[in-house]
């Protein structure tokens, strides 16, 4: 399979077409947006997050106008493979759209692509009976309603050793019990995909299970929403949720009884190649805010382009993005290739996860801080950018997980010397080559 990452004619047409879609019609959208939250927020309204979009029905009858544009160029719910209603276009043209998605907030709603949705439409599609497919992933698949993917709990993070939160069998169904934490979009969803312990007793990665929860079954409680850094305290879409004896019947199981670890691990995997493909997008923008603002400010007799420092910021900044973008790519390529997560492309996800905040935080800074005054205010994209860079740390395992699964992939392939010395120890290197020479030379080596 030959690695090219050039996109054919056809499809660079495509990406044309959805650039000009997104500056043109998706960003006014998200500036909109910005000065909806400062006005609601000046009023103590709190923030007013593209989830609860509501200007209105002529508004909302645009924004369904948008979505047919989309549908109208094969391009809705383009994570999916055509099997499932998709264009099936594989990792790599993925990797090409998401830097293009990646400048709009509001992009993942019009093209189907939003978060956590994309990966519950995955879990479904892979582990659904016929009936559960046919009740949740057609019309989530089609945007119909929002999502929630309920797994992290709030004493263990995403680390499933921790879990307590429990379901079990009673008469003809189960029963869930427990607390999750930072559940996205919980109190806006119809559906929440929730795992939960069902065996404590069993091996780690047969312990849980998953279930299909619909929102309005007794029992759910939002406990508050928690939001990201640049929200004000008591505001966000992250859900802290309890489940308070919350009643299922038998086929809200999702999958085989013991599954759920294994298939949190497929969801996340893609999760985690998708966030990499998106920060290179956020990057490239910052890079793109950078150059034109030291290209339009002077100081000290000359632009800000003309410093050298400057020069050294705006290069740095195109090769870290440069070697990252190529690094996702290629995770994207051998995604493609294998059509499966082997621990060849485990290795690569994990990689590109642990690049992405560090490249992130590098860039954005860098942009931010050559906007001076400008940059550490709110009056640019900057700040929320800024304020993403942790957020790519810890989202779908913190970086320090991925660290080990890189580092124990990479040993694999690496074999212990037998010796006291490495297999590289120059004086048996030398040995082995007057050996292997011995014949063809003349004179003796010996002194040396």
């Amino acid at each position: 399979m030959t690695i090219s990452f050039e996109p054919e004619p056809e499809f660079q047409e495509k990406l044309n077409w959805v650039e000009r879609f997104v500056r043109e019609e998706l960003e006014p959208i998200d500036h909109l947006i910005i000065g909806e939250e400062a006005r609601r927020l000046g009023g103590g309204h709190g923030v007013f997050a593209e989830d609860r979009l509501d200007f209105g029905p002529k508004f909302a009858e645009h924004i369904k106008r948008l979505q047919e544009q989309v549908r109208a160029q094969g391009l809705w719910a383009l994570h999916l493979g055509p099997e499932l209603g998709g264009p099936g276009f594989g990792q790599v043209k993925l990797c090409l759209l998401n830097e293009i998605l990646a400048r709009a907030g509001i992009a993942p709603r019009i093209f189907g692509t939003a978060a956590p949705d994309t990966g519950n439409m995955e879990l479904i599609a892979h582990n659904g009976t016929p009936e559960q497919k046919k009740r949740w992933l057609e019309p989530l698949m089609n945007g119909e309603f929002r999502s929630c993917y309920s797994m992290t709990e709030p004493h263990a993070g995403s680390d499933p050793g921790q879990f307590k939160c429990r379901a079990w069998r009673e008469g003809d169904g189960w029963v869930l019990n427990g607390y999750k934490w930072f559940s996205s979009y919980a109190d806006m969803s119809k559906l929440l995909i929730v795992m939960a312990i069902t065996d404590p007793d069993k091996p780690l990665i047969e312990r849980a299970s998953m279930f299909l929860v619909p929102r309005e079954t007794p029992g759910i409680e939002i406990i508050r929403n928690v939001g990201m850094l640049h929200e004000p305290l008591g505001h966000g879409a992250h859900g802290y949720v309890r489940y308070n004896m919350v009643r299922l019947p038998a086929d809200a199981l999702l999958g085989k009884e013991g599954s759920g670890f294994a298939g949190a691990q497929t969801r996340l995997s893609g999760g985690r190649i998708h966030h990499a493909m998106r920060a290179v997008g956020i990057c490239n923008q910052a890079l793109e805010m950078m150059s034109e603002r030291v290209l339009s400010r002077e100081t000290k007799g000359s632009l800000l382009s003309e410093k050298q420092m400057v020069q050294e910021a705006i290069a740095d900044s195109y090769i870290e993005l440069t070697q990252f973008r190529l690094h996702v790519l290629y995770a994207a390529f051998l995604i493609d290739k294998y059509r499966a997560y082997t621990r060849e492309v485990r290795r690569e996800i994990a990689a590109v996860k642990v690049s992405a905040p560090k490249v992130m935080q590098s860039i954005v800074y860098r942009a931010l801080h050559l906007h001076g005054s400008l940059g550490a205010s709110n009056e640019t994209r900057l700040g929320r950018m800024w304020m993403n860079v942790p957020w790519m740390g810890i989202v779908d395992g913190p970086t320090e997980v991925h660290k080990v699964t890189v580092a124990q992939q990479v040993l694999r392939k690496a074999k212990a010397s037998e010796g006291l010395f490495p297999s590289y120890h120059l004086p048996a290197e030398i040995e082995r080559a007057r050996a292997k020479f011995a014949d063809l030379i003349e004179r003796d080596l010996s002194a040396y």
